[in-house]
């Protein structure tokens, strides 16, 4: 058929469903720019979405709207009621992507990345295999078939292991376990999330740094790309980090390792349309952990920070039409733009208000500053973070003398200011033993009702503490009920502010040590940002 008769056929973009963790106004940001697109390039746009929440269910966004449910046979009937030319399921989060191979088997035209190449990305299995076939380092990593194997895995590469189902957003069900009898019950859920996909385990790297690689192919080669770093360490969910675009502190041969594997996975996938790539770096090592051949959710956050919609971009490239690249130049950016989390931990009573490979945020907000100190701040303090400012008291929790040598440089910034530091006894005796630092010692609680004279939960209830430095064991821990997680919850009930990554306590504790602990800001508007001038480069 002609460009012009696809055209007036139609092109079908499915929305992202009800809001929940994991999926939210991200994906429907990504529908909107694909239907705007259509619609600019004069293709009759259709969108199926069922949330009333949504910009994409607007009477004016589309030119038809049906408002039903995204499964299979839903979206045939109107699919043939239209006769329209293709179906877009990369722009709407996991359920449109889950439905791209059913889809493809009833005779629907999947636009851009093939339905066979979506399914090789999704199960790990198939990933893994061709991801060894290509030369690309991955973790060690096993594909279940039964516990006692996975068990046997596990104690051949040493914990802690990851386990992964398939074909899932936000990370559902993914845990990392510490022993045994966590891996067990670990495998158990995931075999319930992930139905009849493949569970795979893999090897959990300690202290590797995550990477983001957002990009726009157009049949294997990539025509723009965005790469971002995580400020917390490997381990974290991409939803829950605290992402730093441009990225600051990576080699340049981490960044060409990156560039390298992510155009292997983009040829031998044949991608058309957007994609993602999470890779996680030890040094120079780079290591892929997983790919999503759709929008993921920092595809706003990248075309904002780099002032080009990647969507519009893929748009064109699945449509068939001429996709040229955007001039950008990641590494002569004048401006830094750094996105954190929101968590509702308040409202959900008993949750752990801490960092996994499971998300739990249900918000996110970006930030534009000059450095990455000021974009930093600014990001914290617009998720109603409070500084240190009222009682200048922080209590510091730190599990392990690993994080506790990490974390001594910041602890002496934060002594030399004036702030006054309270610690729990191992944490305090470490500080006052190896630096000198004037802190007081407070007992951990042996339950949530532990809360006598000098205990922890004393002074947090009391209001005597401004903010809460809580440091985990992380993969390594075993207790479910621990004594920081007591401590970290009346934190959350009692209105505290709380850090639970030591990568972020650093950087905020430079940030008060470059004067900035007032936490006032002259606010910029976005255009401002993007209208500085580049330097040996040009943005048209």
């Amino acid at each position: 058929e002609t460009l012009q008769e696809a055209k007036d056929r139609g092109v079908i973009v499915l929305g992202c469903g009800a809001y929940c963790i994991g999926s939210s106004v991200e994906f429907d940001w990504c529908a909107v720019s694909c239907i705007r697109q259509l619609r600019r390039d004069g293709f009759k746009s259709i969108i199926i979405n069922y949330n009333p929440e949504t910009v994409s269910t607007d009477y004016d966004e589309s030119d038809r709207l049906y408002f039903e449910e995204l499964s299979l046979e839903r979206v045939m009937d109107i699919y043939e009621r239209e006769g329209a030319a293709g179906v877009v399921v990369s722009v709407g989060g996991q359920i449109p992507q889950n439905l791209a191979h059913p889809l493809s088997q009833c005779g629907a035209n999947i636009l851009g990345t093939d339905s066979k190449d979506i399914e090789r990305a999704e199960d790990r299995k198939q990933f893994s295999d061709m991801c060894d076939t290509l030369g690309i380092m991955q973790p060690p990593w096993s594909a279940l078939t039964s516990k006692e194997q996975a068990i046997e895995f596990a104690n051949k590469v040493e914990y802690p292991v990851l386990v992964r189902p398939s074909a899932v957003l936000s990370g559902a069900a993914m845990r990392v376990a510490a022993e045994e009898s966590q891996l067990r019950n670990f495998l158990d859920l995931a075999a319930d999330v992930g139905n009849d996909k493949p569970v795979v385990v893999s090897k959990f790297i300690l202290n590797a740094k995550e990477i983001e690689f957002d990009a726009v192919a157009n049949k294997g080669h990539i025509l723009n790309y965005a790469i971002g770093e995580h400020l917390e360490n490997a381990g974290v969910h991409s939803g829950d980090a605290t992402v730093i675009l441009p990225a600051q502190k990576l080699y340049v041969g981490t960044i060409r390792q990156v560039k390298r594997y992510a155009s292997q996975i983009a040829m031998a996938l044949r991608i058309t349309g957007p994609f993602n790539i999470q890779f996680m770096a030890k040094g120079n090592d780079v290591q892929v952990i997983e790919c999503n051949l759709r929008a993921s959710r920092t595809f706003p956050f990248v075309s904002k920070t780099l002032n080009h919609n990647f969507i519009s971009l893929a748009t064109k490239a699945m449509c068939g039409l001429d996709a040229k690249p955007y001039k950008i130049s990641l590494l002569d950016i004048d401006y830094v733009c750094v996105k954190a989390p929101m968590f509702s931990f308040t409202r959900l009573r008993g949750a752990d208000p801490t960092l996994g490979v499971e998300m739990a945020s249900t918000g996110e907000v970006a930030c534009f500053g000059e450095h990455v100190h000021d974009a930093f701040l600014q990001s914290l303090l617009s998720t109603t973070f409070k500084l240190p400012n009222k009682n200048r008291t922080i209590l510091v929790s730190i599990a392990s003398d690993q994080f506790r040598l990490e974390f001594a440089e910041s602890m002496l910034i934060l002594n030399k200011l004036g702030y006054i530091l309270y610690g729990t006894p191992g944490t305090a005796q470490y500080y006052q033993d190896n630096h000198k630092i004037d802190i007081t010692s407070v007992s951990k609680p042996d339950s949530e009702h532990d809360d006598g004279p000098g205990t922890a939960l004393e002074v947090i209830k009391n209001r005597r503490i401004d903010m809460v430095i809580n440091v985990s064991e992380g993969a390594t821990r075993k207790d479910e009920v621990t004594a920081g997680y007591i401590i970290r919850r009346a934190v959350v009930d009692f209105g505290v502010s709380l850090v639970t990554d030591v990568k972020c306590a650093i950087l905020l504790a430079e940030c008060f040590d470059r004067g900035m602990g007032d936490g006032k800001f002259k606010p910029l508007d976005i255009q401002q940002f993007h209208k500085l001038p580049t330097v040996g480069w040009s943005k048209d």
